[in-house]
């Protein structure tokens, strides 16, 4: 069975696009009109119950969650993280979760605060500032973390934390629109790197083309153009 990759443009698929292009795995892309609310459609439902995206089909059965997916697919095909068995798995376990369940958590409510307290303006004013001081301390553990020569993250072997960090660092940059003075790139030389290097593999330029992301998509992003579909 050939993986199918339920996407959206520029959503958290995107980071398990990478992954697959970066293992040169066969999968079909299958687009999630989220304009029309197809993730709380009942056959998307029927996969993925919690309506999110991404969802990964594979001959075990639809995983769903980001970094579950990651997870699976390096413990699949031996790749893009340290083996089970390494002296290096847990460090790059707890890293992986803290991506998973901390930075990108506190991102989701960035983006959508009304999700979790309500529409009141004030509120979600004062909630995104909270998260934006929060998410600086992360980026700069994150940046220590990266300059510290570990064999996986920011070195020579691109590992599926690569993939992760680096998408969620071109989010921050755009993402709410109204309200990204807060970060940027060159405070964190180390991850700047990272996200320069990783942005000139050709596992990303396929993802590029296919979504629509720009020449600099991690380093230097601009809003995708995607040929299919919407990212909002």
């Amino acid at each position: 069975m050939t993986y199918r990759l339920h996407y959206a443009p520029d959503n958290a698929s995107l980071i398990i696009r990478l992954a697959l292009e970066e293992l040169g795995l066969a999968y079909d892309a299958v687009l999630v009109e989220r304009s029309k609310d197809a993730q709380r459609a009942p056959a998307y439902l029927a996969i993925n119950p919690n309506g999110l995206i991404p969802t990964l089909e594979t001959p075990q059965g639809a995983v769903f969650e980001t970094g579950a997916i990651l997870l699976w697919l390096s413990e699949q095909h031996n790749a893009l993280a340290p083996a089970p068995q390494s002296r290096q798995r847990g460090e790059f376990l707890k890293w992986l979760f803290f991506i998973s369940n901390t930075v990108h958590t506190e991102m989701r409510m960035m983006f959508y605060p009304d999700k979790y307290i309500g529409a009141d303006l004030a509120d979600c004013t004062k909630l995104r500032r909270g998260l934006q001081v929060s998410l600086k301390a992360h980026l700069s553990k994150l940046d220590a973390l990266a300059g510290e020569g570990h064999s996986w993250f920011n070195s020579a072997t691109v590992t599926v934390l690569d993939l992760y960090v680096v998408t969620l660092l071109r989010w921050m940059a755009l993402y709410p629109a109204s309200s990204t003075k807060w970060f940027s790139l060159n405070e964190t030389p180390h991850l700047h790197a990272l996200a320069t290097r990783i942005e000139l593999r050709s596992s990303v330029a396929r993802a590029i083309k296919a979504e629509g992301l720009g020449a600099t998509p991690f380093s230097k992003p601009r809003y995708a153009t995607p040929p299919e579909g919407s990212a909002t």
